[in-house]
């Protein structure tokens, strides 16, 4: 008995798909209209922002065609990784809409096949697209991100050996602000250059300015190369000494912690940032709501085709393969502006940063699932 039972679930489990050769078919048509609407993107979007940046990146001396290369190397991971979800939603509403028009839909519906039925071969597809989307982004696209930021803070100059260099950063030290135009290096190799430190009164307003080239950790300060004081209350400008520390309140402790990016750290070296972050008192809602995001952005990709499929059914009632078409893309886009408005919220507090990732996923999902069993079901 327990042995039929078994054999009814794996009936029953199987019987969600259409017959061998026809899930094929749908998945191999599906995969390939994917990838051609994927690569389009990516190349169109790619040549846009490549003339857009093309004159920064040579204007660095002896940047050339190499150049170029590395930078298309580094773009086009994060070009893929953000438009695979809109491909594989235009890619559902090709597909279906194409076997409407040839009234292949007709024919798997007089087969016996429900809507849901079609739609297996696609998600299973979509599903197996997104787990390799979340890998490629976890072991492609966060360091082609961190090397082109780094790239970047030196306006495409020689790329820092440290690829999680950062650009435009600062610190608290009491009421004073210490900020710096790059940091590069780790522990006690820490360098900032671009240095100003401004210092303030208990009002908040500016006293003083000091300017230096470098700053290299001095255990506790920082040691300041070819600096300059300007006093604000005299307007007097004057060279310090060459070995001056300032800065003291400035710990190596804040320097690690300021170089969390999301965007740059796999998931779990993201996961150990945030808890280290937490046991220093630090704000973390914005770095939570994305650590969930690197989970649900990737799945968006197996809600695509849910979205889309009103443009493959009902056509033969209605004859609005157009009109289907724009609801199906309607449908896909508005989950984007959802889910990147639920971002924003979760950023500032505004949602609990479990909600802002996974809520307008769950939201869509029941949308997709109410018009569909609604119209065909």
């Amino acid at each position: 008995m327990a042995m039929a039972r078994t054999g009814g679930a794996c009936t029953v489990l199987f019987d969600f798909f259409p017959s061998r050769a026809l899930t094929m078919y749908i998945a191999k048509t599906f995969i390939l209209r994917i990838f051609a609407v994927l690569g389009m993107l990516v190349m169109v979007l790619f040549m846009l922002d490549l003339l857009g940046n093309t004159a920064d990146i040579l204007e660095a001396p002896g940047n050339g065609n190499a150049e170029l290369l590395k930078y298309a190397s580094l773009r086009i991971p994060q070009l893929i990784q953000r438009f695979v979800p809109y491909s594989v939603l235009l890619a559902t509403i090709i597909t279906l809409a194409g076997y409407s028009a040839n009234s292949e839909v007709v024919a798997m519906k007089a087969a016996g096949l429900s809507a849901h039925q079609i739609l297996a071969p696609l998600l299973l597809t979509a599903g197996v697209l997104a787990m390799l989307s979340f890998g490629f982004n976890e072991r492609v696209v966060t360091r082609a991100t961190a090397t082109l930021a780094a790239w970047k803070a030196v306006d495409y100059g020689p790329i820092p050996e440290d690829p999680t260099t950062r650009a435009n950063v600062y610190f608290s030290d009491g009421r004073d602000i210490l900020m710096a135009r790059q940091l590069a290096g780790r522990d006690e190799r820490t360098v900032l250059t671009g240095v100003t430190l401004y210092g303030r009164d208990d009002a908040g307003m500016i006293t003083s300015m000091v300017d230096a080239s470098r700053a290299t950790w001095a255990g506790p300060g920082w040691r300041l190369e070819d600096a300059r004081r300007y006093d604000v209350s005299t307007t007097e400008t004057r060279d310090l000494a060459p070995d001056v520390v300032m800065a003291e309140g400035v710990t190596l402790d804040q320097i690690a912690l300021r170089r969390v990016v999301a965007e740059e750290e796999p998931i779990f070296e993201l996961a150990r940032s945030i808890e280290a972050l937490d046991e220093a008192g630090r704000r973390t809602a914005e770095l939570k709501a994305k650590w969930w995001n690197k989970l649900s952005g990737p799945l968006a990709a197996v809600l695509m085709p849910l979205l889309g499929a009103v443009a493959g059914f009902g056509l033969a009632r209605s004859g609005q393969l157009f009109a289907r078409a724009v609801l199906g893309m309607a449908l896909g886009f508005a989950y984007f502006v959802v889910e990147n408005a639920a971002l924003a919220m979760g950023s500032f507090g505004g949602y609990p940063p479990l909600l802002a990732a996974w809520g307008p996923f769950m939201l869509f999902l029941l949308v997709g699932e109410t018009v569909l069993i609604r119209t065909e079901e």
